[in-house]
């Protein structure tokens, strides 16, 4: 990681698929993560990247990448993408017929557990079972399209979960993904956000590491002055 208690995760579905893996090596060195997205077509309309691409990217970047499954039956797909050399795995809650045992395999694959909330799922039938992961990545979009605009009310659910974790001494990433950018991360951050995808404000950006370096410096700043 870069030096911070913060994570910033740029979104290769912004960047130019035609240069994924110079796209990657453009953040190395001010990014922590790289987030990739990966679509099915089915859990969500858009359809992107699958294993092959992730494990090729893999070889291109030093990046430890943080993979986002948006698909169907991530219990049969997921543990290719761990036993790729993916450092975190998310899954879409929505989707998953067992999210405790696939948490659990992640883990023994070798890579973190991360479980993912979209727009319009609430938080708290999950609180219980935050123990078994190590990111919580909690939707501020509709799953499925990068380049949406951000929605403020959905980082309740940041609150909540934040909340949670205070009373159970519980140690988790919150990632927030969507409609990240400079004027959003701040209140991101203030909810208790600790990881932050950025997709757009990051690669359409004229140079993407100092994009980088500009959102965390705004969440930096949320952190210290709280």
């Amino acid at each position: 990681m870069v030096g911070s208690s913060l994570i910033v995760a740029p979104s290769i579905l912004a960047a130019d698929f035609a240069r994924l893996g110079e796209e990657a090596r453009a953040v190395e060195g001010s990014a922590d993560w790289l987030h990739v997205d990966v679509m099915d077509n089915h859990f969500v309309p858009n359809l992107t990247i699958g294993l092959p691409v992730v494990e090729h990217l893999l070889k291109a970047t030093t990046l430890p990448f943080d993979t986002h499954l948006m698909i169907e039956a991530p219990d049969r797909w997921a543990l290719g993408y761990a036993e790729a050399g993916s450092y975190n795995v998310s899954f879409h809650v929505e989707a998953a017929a067992d999210p405790v045992g696939l948490a659990k395999n992640l883990r023994a694959a070798g890579s973190k557990a991360g479980l993912a909330i979209d727009r319009d799922t609430p938080i708290e039938p999950y609180l219980e079972i935050l123990p078994h992961f190590d990111t919580l990545l909690i939707m501020t979009i509709k799953a499925g399209f990068g380049g949406q605009k951000f929605m403020p009310e959905l980082l309740d659910k940041v609150r909540t979960a934040r909340r949670h974790l205070a009373s159970g001494h519980l140690e988790l990433r919150i990632e927030v993904d969507g409609g990240i950018a400079e004027d959003t991360i701040e209140a991101a951050a203030e909810a208790g956000a600790d990881a932050f995808v950025a997709g757009t404000a990051v690669y359409a950006a004229d140079d993407p590491a100092d994009a980088v370096r500009r959102l965390r410096r705004r969440a930096e700043a949320v952190v210290a002055g709280g």
